[in-house]
């Protein structure tokens, strides 16, 4: 699996630990950046771990901001994402498994340490059931995305 992680400064201070957890689960690893924790724009950050796993350089992403929220808003804005918060390990794997999420995104200033690792944890190593009824609601997300309502 290879795996795209993007911060901005909120989330920074997880980043390695959550870098390291990846590196660990993953065979390749994607650093998207930021590295510091000066202050930077969180959408910019969600744009590039979306554009990694659009273009098929990663099949998933984690992203990190204080809330998780503003990123998650960012990357769900991109083609093609399905990105979710997730501050407990239940929403991490039932994400992916029945709504097969691609992008797990993470509150550095809500959750501490060791819970994100069992998030990541969580996150990575499920996988989409392929189940009837969620590939029928994915496919109804799916067309929602495609009619792009209140675009111009």
């Amino acid at each position: 699996m290879r795996v795209a992680l993007g911060c901005d400064h909120g989330g920074f201070p997880l980043k390695a630990r959550v870098l390291s957890v990846v590196a660990d689960c993953a065979a390749v690893t994607v650093d998207c950046g930021t590295d510091s924790n000066c202050s930077v724009d969180y959408p910019d950050y969600a744009e590039k771990v979306g554009a990694e796993i659009v273009a098929g350089r990663a099949d998933r992403g984690i992203l990190i901001c204080g809330s998780g929220v503003g990123i998650s808003v960012a990357a769900n804005k991109i083609v093609g994402i399905r990105a979710g918060v997730c501050h407990d390990t239940y929403s991490a794997h039932q994400g992916v498994e029945h709504d097969d999420m691609n992008v797990l995104c993470i509150g550095a200033r809500i959750i501490g340490e060791e819970l994100a690792v069992e998030i990541v944890r969580a996150f990575l190593n499920a996988c989409f059931t392929n189940e009837e009824r969620h590939v029928r609601r994915l496919n109804k997300v799916f067309a929602i995305e495609k009619r792009g309502l209140g675009g111009n």
